[in-house]
């Protein structure tokens, strides 16, 4: 796509109630016998007058006011008729299950041998239930034991981004940068936190009063965060980044929209020519993201090093090796550091460093790194614009208690970085690359900047969707003779703006 860039060679329903209308003479109260024997005609009864409307639909009338409303109660209590019965076949299927060869099982034989288990059980409780639910049942069930009950329909959709948890019976997903409430609930508090201690136990940790939050990496890769009473005040609080499984290039983000080729030309030069780039941006604005989109342009002949918190970056390259920090165990021991690993790496003969997410003293080492011969690394931060994210930068200097003037301090940054790519989650939830700014040293006290590529927005459609457009900002590469010298001569064109 790039080839003009690149170098040469390289209710069950409830009964309908009757209408409100006068009771008939048929209905009313039998007369007492004459004395012919006869029964003497009822008088008609007086007209009953219908109740307000104001009544109709509030607590005085359980008539459902539409037919969707009478559907979504139906629905409503056969989830809570199957949660109910889940909950007690659960405690049978401990009881029957033989835990410890879990593991061993096959899929296949675990989900017949939970079948059998439900059908004796529901026999027994003489519940009947067709295909359908039964199906529904089994599956949970199935979540319950080998999953993680009912979270696992929505890590399995690959349509959702994020799982937020707020108390047990409020679940919201992310679907293209929107946020939606979904049906989905547990039981209980109680239910909750018995998954959330079976996802930290996996990995060694604990959760309660005295400890009582965590960070963790569920099997597939996904990030996972949690919070639990008393500090969590309405229930406990989960939050999920799955882990995408397509490992999505530059050709892919131009599609999408993040940011258009001219961009992609200009940072493949920045990456082939070593340069060291910080991609900034908020929670969710695509940061890793693009930090995978970025690393696809370095040479495979590179060894190329990744610490990170939680394992998320999906390098395509030959010659990748991958640290993770550890958190500190229940004895309060055994902590290893994105600093610890980053200085550990520095004596593993890296090409680059990448870290995936630089936010405390880590910093320190990572500037020192890119000063000291590590050409080319890379990392990301949290920060609203490039101006922000230096300030960032100076900040966890100051946090991580190394006492220099802030001159220094700021000639460290001028000298390391030379790049900042912005990122940002605009509100209709999509995701664009706003800004591309060079860092080109010290004026003075301060560190000079020049922005080469930004987003405008133009506009909003009526369906809330952002006008925008990519546009050069007319400023020539700081970097354009070093981009020519390493055979990356790209045209002036690309720094026009559009008029």
């Amino acid at each position: 796509m790039f080839s003009r860039f690149k170098k040469p060679d390289g209710p069950e329903s409830k009964p309908a109630l009757r209408p409100l209308t006068p009771a008939t003479p048929a209905a009313a109260a039998p007369a007492a016998p004459t004395a012919s024997g006869l029964a003497a005609s009822a008088a008609p009864p007086k007209a009953v007058a219908p109740p307000p409307k104001a009544m109709l639909g509030g607590r005085a009338s359980s008539v459902p006011a539409t037919p969707e409303a009478a559907a979504a109660e139906k629905e409503k209590k056969r989830k809570e008729r199957l949660m109910e019965l889940k909950v007690e076949l659960h405690k049978k299927l401990l009881e029957s299950l033989k835990l410890g060869a879990l593991e061993h099982a096959t899929e296949a034989n675990l989900r017949s041998e939970i079948a059998d288990i439900t059908s004796e059980a529901l026999s027994e409780m003489s519940v009947a239930l067709n295909k359908d639910d039964r199906a529904t049942l089994n599956q949970e069930l199935y979540d319950e034991v080998m999953g993680l009950g009912p979270l696992e329909p929505l890590l399995k959709d690959e349509s959702v981004s994020d799982i937020l948890v707020n108390g047990p019976n409020r679940i919201f997903v992310e679907r293209g940068g929107k946020l939606t409430l979904t049906d989905v609930t547990f039981k209980d508090e109680r239910h909750l936190l018995r998954i959330i201690d079976k996802i930290v136990s996996a990995v060694g940790r604990r959760v309660d009063e005295s400890n009582p939050y965590c960070d963790a990496r569920l099997a597939d890769g996904s990030r996972f965060n949690c919070m639990v009473p008393p500090v969590a005040v309405d229930g406990s609080l989960v939050s999920i980044r799955k882990f995408k499984k397509e490992k999505l290039g530059v050709a892919d983000l131009v599609r999408f929209g993040a940011f258009t080729e001219e961009m992609a030309a200009y940072l493949q030069a920045a990456v082939s020519t070593r340069l060291n780039i910080i991609v900034s941006g908020g929670t969710g604005s695509g940061k890793t993201t693009t930090l995978n989109a970025l690393s696809s342009f370095i040479d495979n002949t590179e060894r190329v090093l990744t610490i990170e918190d939680t394992a998320e970056l999906q390098l395509q390259q030959v010659h990748v090796g991958r640290m993770e920090s550890r958190p500190p165990n229940v004895e309060g021991k055994g902590a290893v550091t994105q600093r610890d690993c980053l200085r550990n790496a520095l004596r593993m003969r890296p090409d680059r460093i990448i870290v995936g997410e630089t936010r405390g003293e880590e910093v320190i080492d990572m500037l020192q790194a890119m000063n000291t011969g590590h050409d080319g690394s890379m990392t990301t931060i949290h920060a609203n614009n490039a101006r922000d994210g230096i300030s960032r930068l100076e900040n966890m200097v100051a946090m991580a208690g190394i006492e220099m003037p802030l001159k220094a301090v700021r000639s460290q940054i001028a000298s390391a970085v030379n790049l900042i790519v912005q990122a940002s989650r605009l509100q209709d939830g999509s995701r664009r690359m706003v800004s591309i700014t060079e860092i080109t040293g010290m004026e003075g006290e301060v560190i000079s900047m020049q922005e080469v590529f930004r987003y405008e927005r133009l506009g909003v459609e009526p369906s809330g969707k952002i006008i925008g457009r990519f546009n050069a900002t007319g400023v020539r590469s700081h970097y354009s003779d070093r981009f020519r010298q390493w055979g990356y001569d790209l045209p002036a064109s690309i720094y026009e703006p559009i008029i």
